[in-house]
Order: structure tokens, then C-alpha cells, then sequence
């Protein structure tokens, strides 16, 4: 269903939903908690316009890239205090350390859960071999 609100084309909820496969609830939440401002037509019915799909978008990359959304939030209100975004990217470059370095750790932690798998395998086809048997 094509909406126009003063002019412009802008979605419903459902839309906007089946767009980011998620339910009306998941954006009613961020709506609830902040990180999202629709507009409403005179039924109040919420209207998403073409900028309110593009922080849809940020919010999910964010949670794809493992950010809180708290950490969201507080990357999307540093771009609305400061529309050249230079707070927002220092503070997305903060976080993303972060991520980065815990990512690192995950990735050593199952390196050494993979090598240790290996020596055990390696153990138990000589075990097999030492009483006979060929794997």
C-alpha cells in the first residue's frame, strides 16, 4: 500500500517489517526504547519515511556486528547532536575495537579448543592402530 505523507512515500510498520524480516513488535520495541522516531498519519497510524528505514538499517548492522543496543542508541543520539557525524565515528571506531578484540579472543579460544581436538584425535587413531585395527 503506497502512503504519502505531505508528499512523500513513506511505509507502514508491516512493511517496514517484512523489509527487515523482523515483527511489528521488534519495531515498536526500538520505537519504545528510543531508536526509533516515526511519524504518524492524522489516524495515528505510524508512517516510516526513507531516513527512519536508513537507521532501521544502522540499528541492524549494529546488531549484526554484536553491539549492544544500548551501544546503538548512543552511536545514533551522538549523530543527532552532531549532524557531521565526527562524534559518532569516533565513538563507532571505540566500539568496533572493542568488538575486535573480543572477536580475537573467541577466535584464539576455539584455535586452542581445535588444537587440543586434534592432538585427541590423533591419540585415539594411535590408540586404534596400537591394538590392531585401522580406523
Amino acid at each position: 500500500m503506497k502512503i504519502k505523507v505531505r508528499g512523500r512515500a513513506v511505509k507502514t510498520i508491516a512493511e517496514v517489517a517484512a523489509e527487515f524480516d523482523v515483527t511489528t513488535r521488534t519495531i515498536r520495541y526500538y520505537e519504545e526504547i528510543g531508536l526509533l522516531v516515526p511519524g504518524r498519519t492524522t489516524g495515528n497510524r505510524r508512517v516510516f519515511s526513507k531516513s527512519d528505514v536508513t537507521r532501521l538499517k544502522l540499528i541492524f548492522r549494529g546488531k549484526r556486528y554484536g553491539f549492544s543496543l544500548e551501544e546503538i542508541k548512543e552511536m545514533i543520539l551522538l549523530f543527532d547532536e552532531d549532524r557531521s557525524g565526527k562524534k559518532q565515528l569516533k565513538r563507532t571506531i571505540e566500539y568496533g575495537e572493542e568488538k575486535v578484540a573480543e572477536i580475537e579472543e573467541v577466535i584464539a579460544e576455539f584455535q586452542a579448543l581445535k588444537s587440543e581436538m586434534e592432538v585427541l584425535m590423533e591419540q585415539f587413531t594411535q590408540k586404534l592402530k596400537d591394538e590392531g585395527e585401522d580406523g
